[in-house]
């Protein structure tokens, strides 16, 4: 269904209702919800499968469903109370995640207050609640927390205009001195390290390093698959010699991409198992990180094979290349700090460099 509206995606700036009722309707809302909640406490390998095939039909789609995805998880992270009152209507409830510390929390009596604007909130649009991070004054230091805010309480400012992902409607959240109860707030910390409340479920458990790149990743793999097949409808066999090309062409992106599939597999195998080592837990980023730039390498070279009729505005290649280079930018798919880490820890175990 996806991919009929992924065109007007791009030209409208945001999904489609249909595709965003259908990405709920799917269950991605839901996928990391607590299973008291009615959630499915479901895994990650589950949701990389899931999240690339939707990006076989429209980028943007697949990532608000990823993203949607994870901020249901980190629900999970509120106090009781809070993910009450979170999942009042139902599992799948859409809830945003605003990561960065953009915005104030003033303690108040009984909670906070809460200002700030959320630029790149992906989804926002068709948000039931939204998890911000805003800054607390707390022993002499500022701590970032998450903050749980029902759609009524912050507004939308059509803020996007980027050259890709446009159909995300990744705009800008905005709250203004909005009061906020102790029970629907926690610290940014307890969600990187797994520290959920009333949940015992690995997709709850896990230290988030070891997912978030599989939630910004895996659009990425959907993508690229989506522009072998594009690319393989408009080759057209002419002369032995070009025909030879386009077979090595083909053989060399589709292995490309399964690579970078058994990479990302492979993380999320990480992710589900019960507990990771010191080394899983640097490799996992550096992995997804090397698998989208696998992706992205993949949808340069077709794009440059398919001439000058792949960079048509009504040709579906050039939005894909679009997709992938703005989708890459995204500070958890960097590979160069993520392999930084990887290689430290790689030279500093006598076994690293031989590990499989």
């Amino acid at each position: 269904m996806a991919v009929r509206y992924a065109e007007r995606a791009d030209a409208d700036r945001a999904l489609s209702r249909t595709v965003s009722d259908g990405i709920v309707d799917a269950g991605f809302a839901g996928h990391f919800v607590p299973a008291r909640w009615g959630g499915r406490d479901g895994t990650a390998t589950e949701l990389l499968h899931a999240v690339s095939a939707l990006a076989q039909g429209c980028t943007s789609a697949a990532w608000c469903a990823s993203v949607i995805a994870g901020a249901g998880r980190m629900g999970a992270f509120l106090p009781e109370e809070g993910q009450q009152e979170l999942w009042a209507k139902g599992a799948d409830t859409a809830v945003v995640g605003a990561l960065m510390p953009r915005g104030t929390a003033t303690a108040v009596t009984g909670g906070w207050r809460v200002s700030g604007e959320w630029d790149f909130t992906s989804g926002v649009g068709f948000s039931d609640w939204a998890l911000v991070c805003a800054l607390v004054p707390q022993d002499g230091a500022q701590v970032p927390w998450f903050f749980a805010l029902p759609r009524q309480e912050y507004r939308v400012a059509d803020t996007w205009t980027s050259i890709g992902m446009r159909g995300t409607g990744s705009n800008t959240l905005v709250a203004d001195n909005v009061f906020v109860p102790a029970h629907r707030g926690f610290t940014r910390q307890d969600m990187i390290e797994g520290r959920s409340v009333g949940s015992d479920a690995r997709c709850h458990t896990a230290p988030l390093r070891l997912l978030s790149g599989l939630l910004f990743g895996a659009p990425a793999l959907g993508a690229a698959r989506a522009a072998l097949r594009v690319w393989a409808e408009d080759c057209r066999t002419g002369a032995e010699e070009e025909a030879l090309g386009l077979r090595t062409a083909a053989s060399r992106a589709v292995i490309a991409v399964d690579a970078a599939e058994l990479l990302l597999e492979r993380a999320a195998r990480v992710a589900d198992a019960p507990t990771a080592t010191a080394l899983e837990l640097v490799r996992n980023p550096a992995d997804c990180a090397y698998a989208v730039e696998q992706s992205v390498e993949v949808v340069e070279r077709l794009l440059r094979a398919s001439g000058s009729s792949g960079q048509l505005a009504a040709h579906p290649m050039q939005r894909i290349w679009r997709d992938v280079h703005s989708l890459a930018s995204h500070v958890a798919l960097r590979f160069d700090p993520a392999a930084g880490a990887y290689g430290s820890r790689l030279l500093s175990s006598t076994a690293g460099l031989g590990a499989p």
